[in-house]
């Protein structure tokens, strides 16, 4: 005989600190004892202590959470949702106003590139998730230096070669893929869009290209690795728990699910301060607290909740222990400097990524183009750049973009944030144009370089003067030239629409 469902009266009746009950997709559970324990904080879970707090849980939490983390005991069973009181919400005139230029929002293909939807992205999606996507550390000064970097890099191309046929396809850790770009993990794609990360894994697939899935994803990882398709690759990045258990467990089951690429993040020893995403109110818990009745730091608003297991004391000593527990290509991702490249081909570890975080940990790092440049002359004086494969990440906006880290000697780039802009714009089919776009550019300026295949690319083809300059010197603003320059525009709203 079934249980009989509870009624939505008797869980409000739950609703202290000292008997928390919430409902997440009809189903109640008990958290009084995880409150002390959630990292967001007590007051974001008794803001809806007997309640539905589905739509609040939703885009963070992958939807194993409480399977994984709440004992069985404290599952309660279903809810007879009619039974619910619900909630009237306020009116939100902002929100009001986002859901208006949903309706008029620009077609499809008026997107030519993908700032493009980056464009879009900002008028269409809810503050809190752009804030959060968007922001980076501090000033925001290497947030924007990682797109500037590549404007620094001129090319030197070749005429009068032959360009009818360019193959765009290369490996990577040992996969082929169509063209030199990998899906980079990025965390909480459920703020932009309902399915999450598995759109990510359907174009990925549709594309040939490697996603790297996120330890802060909101599907779960199962989820990520039940909607690939065939042979497709994934790779996991990999946050480090400070319970080297938890970790070795993580790792192991990645390697069982078939990954093929472990990249440990080795540039989060603290989170940064992203302040775009702090202003953003994320939550209510204790949003203006800088730390709460509870002990927990809430100041740093939606990264600081999601991630305080990651350990601060991972270090060099740890690369052998990591070797032990897999057989995964290990690549460490956050590499910035010279030094610890050289480093890490000593250890003995498969690939680095340069990258400062997408501009979200230290401010005024430096762009992984910028150390790329310095990276690989020093791995060819040594005779060493056959014995690590090195990746760049960060402000990767065109094909010509990749084109230069791959003639600097870059196996390939990750790229992140446009497809998360894509995705909360256009979902499947704008991801899908995205990495089109990517690819018709790729193929136009492999032919205008006069390079058909990628294992011609060389520094031969670049001037790099600006760009090994560095930042001795500022670069004045051209005043009158703004003044007259015509800018180029984003996709237009339709304000005619009927809204």
């Amino acid at each position: 005989m079934s249980k009989a469902k509870l009624t939505g009266a008797v869980v409000a009746e739950h609703n202290t600190k000292d008997s928390c009950w919430v409902i997440v997709h009809g189903k109640a559970y008990d958290v009084t004892d995880f409150l002390p324990e959630h990292p967001g904080g007590q007051k974001i879970i008794l803001k809806y202590a007997g309640k539905d707090a589905t739509e609040a849980f939703e885009p963070i939490h992958p939807p194993d959470t409480l399977d994984k983390y709440l004992d069985k005991s404290k599952h309660l069973g279903e809810v007879d949702m009619a039974t619910v009181e619900q909630e009237e919400k306020e009116v939100d005139p902002e929100e009001a106003a986002r859901l208006e230029r949903i309706k008029a929002i620009p077609p499809l293909a008026a997107c030519y590139n993908l700032m493009d939807f980056e464009a879009v992205a900002r008028r269409v999606m809810r503050n809190t998730a752009w804030a959060y996507y968007s922001s980076g550390a501090d000033d925001e000064i290497t947030l924007r230096e990682n797109h500037t970097a590549f404007h620094k890099i001129w090319f030197r191309p070749r005429v009068l070669v032959d360009v009818e046929n360019v193959d765009l396809s290369t490996k990577m850790l040992g996969t082929k893929v169509s063209i030199p770009f990998y899906v980079t993990a990025t965390a909480l794609g459920k703020l932009g869009h309902p399915e999450g990360e598995v759109v990510l894994t359907k174009a990925a697939h549709a594309h040939d290209v490697i996603q790297m899935i996120p330890t802060l994803a909101s599907c779960s990882f199962d989820e990520i690795v039940d909607a690939k398709q065939g042979d497709q690759v994934q790779w996991l990045q990999l946050y480090v728990n400070k319970d080297r258990e938890i970790t070795r467990k993580i790792v192991a089951h990645a390697e069982a699910r078939g990954c093929k690429g472990l990249f440990i993040t080795v540039d989060a020893p603290q989170l940064g301060r992203r302040e775009k995403d702090m202003r953003s109110k994320f939550s209510d818990a204790g949003s203006n607290v800088q730390v709460g009745d509870d002990g927990v730091d809430r100041s740093q608003g939606a990264a600081r909740a999601i991630s305080s297991f990651i350990d601060p004391a991972l270090s060099w000593k740890d690369i052998p222990w990591f070797k032990s527990i897999t057989k995964m290509p290990i690549v460490l991702k956050g590499v910035q400097c010279v030094e610890d490249v050289l480093r890490a081909v000593e250890v003995g570890v498969d690939g680095v990524v340069l990258s400062n975080h997408g501009g979200r940990q230290l401010e005024t790092a430096r762009s992984g183009i910028e150390v790329l440049a310095e990276v690989m002359p020093a791995l060819r004086e040594r005779g060493w750049e056959k014995r690590i494969e090195v990746y760049v990440d960060g402000g990767v906006r065109r094909a010509t973009d990749i084109l230069k880290a791959l003639c600097l000697g870059a196996k390939g780039v990750g790229i992140g944030r446009p497809f998360l802009y894509a995705m909360s714009s256009y979902g499947l089919d704008g991801v899908n144009r995205a990495m089109q776009l990517l690819k018709d550019e790729m193929e136009m300026n492999m032919r205008l370089i006069g390079a058909t295949s990628v294992e011609e690319l060389s520094p031969s083809f670049l001037d790099t003067r600006g760009l090994l300059a560095g930042h001795s010197g500022s670069i004045p603003s051209d005043t009158l030239g703004l003044n007259v320059y015509d800018p180029l525009e984003a996709p237009r709203f339709n304000e005619k629409a009927k809204l």
